[in-house]
């Protein structure tokens, strides 16, 4: 299982008391998260996967499914013992981190906390075929989603699109395993106009822990980190300051 090349730290903070591991979205890349390790680093030593077929690793062939993303990501994680860790993910990314999360508690590690954002429960299954779709009505659908028009270039838009497209066919394939709980804290984000999940799905990630559930409703679509993102991050540091301690 080839694990190298998985994570990116762009503020580096050895001696912070815990490391958050941040998940990106369908097509996402490490470095759309400069800014929230920017924000937290503080308070976290902030890592970020960069997952395979993008920027600096756009030859690595894309892993189709959850399962085997989430298990080469367990073994990623289980080579960085040194600090308490807590998972963030957004959107594809939640579910994703939610499977890593599950797999690392089952191996003895007691993870502070875990961080679902943009994202409906993992039972909550949506018949959607997004994967197979042309390419203009995947580009369609992104920009409805970010308001983001750059795939209107088509040299940018037959970059990224595979990434895209294998993303959303690991997310839609995506099958939750009846009785899968974590024990550790579990603190669910969304915007309050977001058209992928509403305030009472995101609500339903209580039902994923044993521990304590928080969710917290902010300003904003699907990418509200984007729009609004002073809340949201402030949000996480307090929490990440909380459980550090």
């Amino acid at each position: 299982m080839e694990t190298s090349g998985w994570i990116r730290r762009f503020h580096p903070a050895p001696a912070a008391p815990v490391r958050l591991v941040c998940f990106p979205h369908a097509g996402g890349s490490a470095s759309y998260y400069f800014p929230v390790s920017k924000a937290l680093s503080s308070v976290a030593d902030v890592q970020v996967l960069q997952y395979p077929g993008r920027q600096d690793r756009l030859a690595v062939p894309f892993t189709e499914s959850m399962d085997e993303l989430a298990d080469t990501v367990t073994a990623v994680l289980r080579q960085r013992p040194d600090l308490p860790l807590a998972l963030f993910g957004h959107s594809m990314g939640a579910t994703l981190a939610f499977e890593v999360a599950a797999r690392l508690e089952r191996e003895g590690v007691d993870l502070l906390g875990f961080f679902a954002s943009g994202r409906r429960a993992p039972a909550s299954v949506v018949d959607e075929q997004v994967h197979s779709a042309s390419d203009a009505q995947l580009i369609s659908h992104v920009k409805k989603l970010s308001g983001n028009n750059a795939l209107d270039d088509p040299d940018i838009a037959d970059m990224v699109l595979p990434a895209i497209r294998s993303d959303y066919r690991s997310t839609e394939t995506y099958r939750y395993r009846p009785g899968t709980r974590l024990t550790c804290p579990l603190y669910a984000l969304t915007g309050d106009n977001d058209p992928q999940v509403s305030p009472v799905e995101a609500r339903e990630w209580g039902e994923y822990t044993t521990g304590p559930f928080e969710m917290e409703v902010f300003e904003g679509g699907h990418f509200f980190f984007d729009t609004a993102p002073r809340e949201p991050l402030d949000y996480m540091a307090r929490r990440l300051a909380d459980l550090a301690a």
